[in-house]
């Protein structure tokens, strides 16, 4: 039974700040990659760019992402690129129910200003965000459920997913005592057939045959 929630999308889409509400809504831990990153390196993620680029930022969060997936009863939150690589993908998906929260590009644009975004340090126009939000659209695809941040605060994104994950609770427990009750049936209906057989040799012994 998966135990982790797992956000992922864009920059800008309100992983970090619903992740921390969620967390508390369901009384999980709260884990947050980029953040993780930042302390076993020592940097904040735009100075790990800036110093050792892309490539070294992308290795360390693999390794990161390995070890949180490992963890149970966890809401984690992803960077925005962090699904680009599918052993990532893999080994998140592995342990968590997959929530994707999307934004629009002008709201985008206008909470990515908040503070230094790598990617978009040279260009933060909204062509630049359109132009990235449709080369990770296809790496966004498969989670189990989608929520627009444009004009909800954090809070309602939370409460919305802890409602559905409320409903994904009780259809696991569903499912686990119908496979249970399926389990029982077969034993009895074994039992019945070997008493069955039983019977039947021994009749046949009384009548001699």
């Amino acid at each position: 039974m998966k135990t982790n929630i797992t956000l992922i999308g864009f920059m800008g889409t309100g992983k970090t700040a619903v992740g921390r509400s969620l967390a508390s809504l369901l009384k999980k831990d709260f884990v947050d990659t980029d953040a993780e990153i930042e302390k076993v390196v020592g940097l904040k993620v735009e100075e790990i760019f800036f110093r050792y680029g892309e490539v070294r930022f992308r290795s360390e969060e693999s390794l990161i992402i390995k070890k949180v997936a490992a963890r149970q009863n966890c809401v984690i939150s992803t960077g925005g690129g962090a699904v680009l690589n599918k052993a990532n993908w893999e080994a998140l998906r592995a342990s968590s129910y997959i929530v994707c929260l999307v934004a629009s590009p002008a709201v985008i644009q206008s909470r990515v200003a908040r503070r230094v975004r790598p990617l978009l340090r040279k260009d933060r126009s909204l062509d630049r965000i359109q132009e990235l939000l449709k080369e990770r659209e296809p790496f966004y695809q498969g989670a189990d459920l989608y929520i627009d941040t444009s004009e909800v605060s954090h809070q309602e994104v939370a409460q919305q997913i802890y409602d559905w994950w409320n409903k994904q609770e009780k259809m696991q427990e569903s499912s686990v005592e119908t496979s249970s009750k399926n389990i029982d049936d077969k034993i009895d209906m074994d039992n019945y057939y070997e008493k069955g057989t039983k019977r039947t040799l021994e009749d046949c012994s009384k009548d001699g045959i």
